[in-house]
């Protein structure tokens, strides 16, 4: 059995590549601060408290638990805050990671996989609903998505010099949680679509603002790629196999192919729950492009991985059964309906 470092593991999609990692017999190590991660959501294996500036402590991580393979989340990810905070930004993300590419320098690591995300391609597409393929400029358009475009040049340049191998994984819209109920997606703050809708539904959040209603989308609404938290793990998985050459690096898309509109996500939730979600339109939010749907052919290719989960019904249903019943991070007072 290996073990693997997991940095970022107390989190939403950590905590789900947790679990997957354990059923493809690894050993998951949680590196995290619990900043955002949940102690609760540590269950697979041991929890080293932590912070990813902290080169010391990342080190010592990694020789006391004899780790071989790093999966690497831990970063800041509003996009809305990352336009008015970008100093934090770049010194939890880009800092942090260069941090950890210094700490497993001389070790036995030898790969390591890494969250991106779709952010590093902003606006580039040739028009609004173009499938993004790897391929394309990078153009990010908030200082989140600058980071992660960062990031992933300076691990391709470890790899080039020291002989590491990685594979950067761009997300898209990771949602959905995990049957067991175990385990689910909890933030704090709460800025991600689907739980703010099933939180409107349900009356335990505000209603729900859709940020815009006049894209160059079929409904006036952002399209997203929505991709289920238990599709996005097994695809880390896949990662952490791919037979690589020493230095190598990849830069993948994860995603299903499709784009679904922010209405379409509320008809979803209000399918599933059974009620209306109530909303208003707002002011579009700065840094959001109309579309980010990813060409996923390098993933079908390179990782012989695709989505199997990744229905919105499926999605939303999952989601629905998380927020009705949390196993941990629930907003203080928030009861499930009756």
């Amino acid at each position: 059995m290996s073990a693997v470092l997991v940095i970022g593991g107390a989190g939403y999609i950590g905590a789900h590549t947790c679990k997957a990692l354990s059923e493809a017999g690894h050993q998951p190590v949680v590196f995290d601060n619990l900043s955002s991660g949940f102690e609760d959501a540590v269950r697979w294996g041991p929890l080293v408290l932590g912070d990813i500036r902290e080169p010391s402590a990342l080190r010592a991580a990694i020789l006391d638990h004899a780790v071989t393979a790093i999966v690497h989340f831990a970063s800041l990810i509003e996009v809305g805050r990352s336009m008015t905070q970008p100093d934090i930004f770049y010194d939890v993300n880009v800092v942090g990671t260069l941090n950890l590419l210094n700490a497993l320098r001389g070790t036995a690591v030898t790969r390591l996989v890494f969250s991106s995300s779709a952010a590093v391609y902003g606006q580039s597409g040739a028009s609004p609903l173009e499938l993004l393929s790897e391929s394309l400029p990078k153009e990010p358009s908030s200082p989140y998505g600058d980071t992660k475009l960062t990031c992933e040049r300076m691990i391709a340049g470890y790899c080039r010099a020291y002989g590491l191998s990685s594979v950067a994984l761009r997300y898209f819209n990771a949602a959905g949680a995990d049957a067991s109920g175990i385990i689910g997606e909890a933030h704090d703050p709460e800025t991600h679509l689907i739980p703010l809708a099933i939180g409107a539904a349900l009356g335990t959040r505000k209603p729900l603002t859709v940020f815009g209603a006049d894209f160059a989308t079929p409904d006036g609404s952002c399209l997203r790629d929505y991709i289920h938290v238990n599709d996005l793990a097994t695809a880390h998985i896949a990662a952490l196999r791919l037979d690589m050459r020493q230095g190598g690096f990849e830069a993948v898309n994860v995603g299903v192919g499709e784009g679904r509109s922010v209405f379409e996500v509320i008809s979803a939730v209000e399918r599933v729950t059974g009620r209306p979600v109530p909303y208003q339109v707002g002011e579009r939010r700065g840094g959001d492009p109309a579309s980010l749907v990813a060409n996923p052919a390098l993933a079908h290719a390179l990782l012989g991985w695709k989505a199997q989960h990744s229905a919105l019904g499926q999605i939303t249903r999952d989601a629905a059964a998380w927020h009705m019943a949390p196993a941990y991070g629930a907003d203080p007072g928030i009861r499930s309906p009756p």
